[in-house]
């Protein structure tokens, strides 16, 4: 991922010396297994984790080197590392395991690691989108439907809503994290040919992993999983994204993204203050989708294993990790300082001329003894009356003869109250949500 969308936190975790250091903390778990159960010696397992090389840029540059020459990036780590340490510990590092074993174990420990930062970092989403609703919740606003007005809401509502499917996406994290903290010492096709599974259960329990009956390589429905809750978080922040860039815009004006002192929107016309982060982070969400799609394809693989998942892990689960985190963190800032304009919202509102509240003039019309579809064309001409003379709703209903409502019960049916009532269930739904 490039380092505009690369947030030091999670990077640091998919970088190299993060990757080998891993890899290095598992070889020396196997070699302390192997020695609790009596068949490394002692004195030797604790030469290997004494002698354990530290794993800096000389010992990445090295790998890296040697994995020229022998065109194996697992076995090229060995060698160095075994170099560092020296005879007759180093005999001991790698035994009876198969690259996977390292890999996979470390990887899925590295998983674990950048879910925690997700949880987190959509915790915080969920807080200020808890936060916000709660503060807005009776700011009235026009609810649109096809992009056209339909009936009053608040926004307040709107954000609720967003919070609950936030949770829901945090919950998803949480079941990835759970499917991906596991690991696997056993072997060549996991049948701990060559190997005690003892080990592999002190290797698992010392890095907070849970071991599983594998293949040669833990099964990738697990990582799938694991991006199919990014690319949930992505789906969710375009969409809330999407609903930003459309209140900023000029015609509407309901809100906008937080703007810095400072910031400029064009590079030509200085009154532009543009929707650039929802834009973006609905660009980005598009990235991240792709990345479940090869996830996906990387669940079949041949037999007990064959690589054609390695390259593609290399790519799409460090950036797929970065970018629902930078996603996840942008979205919160946004949230926090979301600008509302609450006047404009009931400008809005007005500006339907009363076309809003048409469903409460229908339901009157059929109460007071209209056949529905008798009202439901009555209400229909009325309002398109209103629209192309400019005039209110309620002002063309009066004047109609087939429209035999009191002063009462136009009100009713007219009042922004009445339409309101009920909104707050949404904002009573975050009661349960921490």
């Amino acid at each position: 991922m490039i380092s505009r969308y690369s947030l030091p936190e999670m990077a640091v975790l998919f970088s190299d010396r993060s990757r080998l250091a891993l890899w290095l903390e598992v070889e020396i778990l196997a070699a302390e297994g192997w020695a609790a159960l009596g068949v490394v010696p002692v004195t030797e397992a604790t030469a290997v984790r004494q002698r354990a090389p530290l794993v800096d840029e000389a010992f990445v540059e090295a790998v890296a080197q040697r994995e020229q020459m022998i065109d194996h990036d697992v076995a090229a780590f060995v060698d160095v590392a075994q170099e560092a340490i020296g005879p007759p510990s180093s005999s001991w590092v790698h035994y009876g395991l198969t690259s996977s074993d390292v890999v996979d174990t470390a990887q899925c420990a590295t998983l674990v690691q950048a879910a925690d930062l997700l949880i987190d970092a959509s915790s915080a989403l969920v807080a200020a989108l808890k936060r916000r609703a709660i503060e807005l919740a009776d700011v009235a606003m026009v609810g649109r439907t096809h992009g056209i007005h339909a009936e009053p809401t608040t926004l307040g509502a709107k954000l609720a809503l967003w919070c609950l499917q936030a949770d829901r996406d945090r919950q998803r994290l949480r079941a990835a994290r759970q499917a991906v903290a596991v690991g696997k010492l056993s072997g060549a096709v996991g049948t701990y040919s060559n190997i005690d599974p003892a080990v592999e259960s002190y290797v698992c329990r010392q890095l907070g992993l849970t071991p599983v009956p594998a293949t040669q390589v833990v099964a990738r429905d697990r990582h799938a999983e694991y991006l199919w809750a990014c690319a949930s978080v992505g789906a969710s922040v375009e969409s809330f994204a999407t609903e930003v860039r459309h209140l900023q815009r000029s015609e509407v004006g309901e809100a906008e993204e937080p703007w810095r002192t400072g910031q400029k929107g064009s590079s030509a016309m200085p009154h532009k203050r543009n929707p650039i982060v929802s834009e973006r982070l609905c660009g980005l969400a598009r990235v991240l989708r792709g990345y479940l799609g090869a996830g996906l394809e990387d669940v079949a693989l041949w037999h007990e294993r064959d690589i054609s998942h390695s390259s593609v892990e290399r790519v799409i689960l460090p950036d797929a990790s970065l970018l629902a985190y930078y996603l996840l963190r942008k979205m919160t800032a946004m949230v926090d300082g979301l600008v509302v304009h609450s006047q404009r919202m009931l400008d809005n509102l007005d500006r339907s001329l009363g076309l809003v509240f048409s469903q409460p003039v229908l339901l009157a019309l059929v109460a007071s003894g209209l056949e529905r579809d008798v009202a439901y064309r009555v209400v229909q001409r009325d309002s398109r009356l209103a629209w192309e003379q400019a005039k209110p709703l309620r002002v063309v209903l009066e004047a109609d003869p087939e429209v035999t409502l009191s002063d009462d019960q136009l009100d009713q049916a007219f009042s922004l109250e009445r339409a309101l009532r009920h909104a707050h269930r949404a904002i009573d739904a975050l009661e349960g949500v921490d």
